[in-house]
């Protein structure tokens, strides 16, 4: 039976640059790459808050992007 084994994780803050001149939103990203593999949801969530208080544009979305390895 194949499993699976987490590789690698990323965090990906998104901001809120407002809208263009369509009247459409304006997201900017930072993503931090090597994140813990155990770290939880409220661990990542309070350190992308303290990052995103450090920027002078809304924090608008904070995203988990993991890596796995299917194998036997």
């Amino acid at each position: 039976m194949a499993q699976e084994m987490l590789q690698a994780s990323k965090m990906k803050l998104v901001f809120d640059y407002g809208v263009d001149e369509d009247n459409q939103p304006i997201h900017k990203t930072k993503t931090f790459n090597r994140i813990r593999l155990n770290a939880s949801a409220d661990q990542l969530y309070q350190a992308a808050t303290a990052i995103g208080s450090l920027s002078t544009q809304p924090l608008w979305n904070i995203e988990r992007n993991d890596t796995y390895q299917i194998g036997e």
